[in-house]
């Protein structure tokens, strides 16, 4: 273990985030209240004292409400780093609590249809026009976003509409899963559907996916050897918002061929350490590697949990050399992403 674990196994209550939820959730049944009296237009002070209560927790975050729903979302606007934390904001929410809470954006299909307005410019989203290519490789669909009125504004408003727009019409976790390159387009693509129609196109994307799968790759080792690596795919960040934690443990095994690779009994042994390892419900198996007489296997988990703690008694019981667990924290998963397509 490296010598900073202590951090990753304090408290809760100890960090500036986890305080600043703490407070809002105390608040909550004072501003619920107050809300509710304001009806649809709420005052500047209260909007402001709501703001400051979310920008405690992290000052990028955003939020929003609609009280006829009535409902109440904080949000990360599809920053990775920041979707644990609106997690963990909506974690805390009240049991017995009238109000849903989201930690991103919902889809909204009916506002596909309203008007959207922007600086001085006001658009009508019921000429929005999205190209769709998919990419199957990948597991995501590129748009190429249309409006007439693009051509009256600059690229920063381009790109807030068909943003919008992409939110509205699949929800901002969906956004992040499924779609890829998003770009404008200034005449209508070949083929473009209207963006209510984008959620069925996803569901096709998305459904030889639900399963899983592993991909292979081989390289070499520092020292010229075979190496094995193997990845999850596809592997979506919003799919565990709490495993902000990178944990990597290595395995060494005792038998091995002259290319340096497992073999039996070690390959069963490290196939059943494996398993152990998938079976785990605090922790998501993302990617192993193998050559030189290791096997590295890394997770993500949550910081939170006591996974840290089990992960160095299963690496004890090892019964084939010193096994070593590591850890940092990883929120915006940037270990896996060399590895995806």
């Amino acid at each position: 273990m490296g010598g900073d674990m202590g951090i990753f196994k304090r408290s809760r209550d100890t960090s500036p985030a986890a305080a600043a939820i703490g407070e809002f959730w105390d608040r909550w049944p004072d501003l619920r209240e107050r809300i509710a009296a304001a009806g649809e237009t709420l005052p500047t002070e209260l909007h402001e004292e709501i703001t400051l209560l979310v920008h405690r927790i992290h000052p990028d975050l955003v939020w929003e409400i609609d009280p006829g729903a009535p409902s109440f979302t904080v949000s990360g606007q599809g920053v990775d780093e920041l979707r644990g934390i609106a997690e963990r904001w909506r974690k805390r929410r009240p049991r017995r609590e009238k109000w849903a809470f989201h930690a991103a954006r919902q889809a909204d299909a009916e506002a596909l249809g309203s008007k959207l307005a922007l600086g001085d410019h006001e658009f009508d989203l019921s000429y929005v026009r999205l190209g769709m290519r998919v990419d199957q490789a990948r597991a995501r669909v590129d748009i190429a976003a249309y409006h007439p009125d693009f051509l009256f504004v600059d690229e920063h408003t381009q790109l807030q509409v068909a943003r919008t727009v992409l939110v509205w019409a699949l929800g901002e976790d969906d956004v992040a899963r499924w779609v890829g390159d998003v770009t404008i387009a200034i005449e209508a693509p070949m083929d473009a559907l209207p963006p209510h129609l984008l959620a069925s196109v996803v569901e096709q994307i998305a459904e030889p996916f639900r399963q899983g799968a592993w991909l292979k790759g081989e390289g070499r080792t520092p020292r010229g050897h075979p190496a094995q690596i193997t990845v999850r795919f596809p592997l979506h960040r919003q799919d565990h918002p709490l495993y902000d934690l990178h944990v990597s443990v290595t395995l060494p095994y005792a038998h091995s061929g002259p290319d340096r690779l497992p073999v039996e009994p070690s390959a069963s042994a490290l196939r059943d350490a494996e398993k152990q390892l998938e079976e785990r419900t605090d922790a998501v198996l993302f990617l192993r590697e193998t050559g030189d007489g290791l096997r590295v296997f890394h997770l993500y988990a949550d910081s939170e949990s006591g996974v840290l703690a089990e992960l160095d008694q299963f690496a004890a019981a090892w019964p084939e050399g010193k096994a070593k667990v590591d850890s940092r924290q990883d929120p915006a998963w940037r270990t896996v992403q060399p590895y995806r397509p």
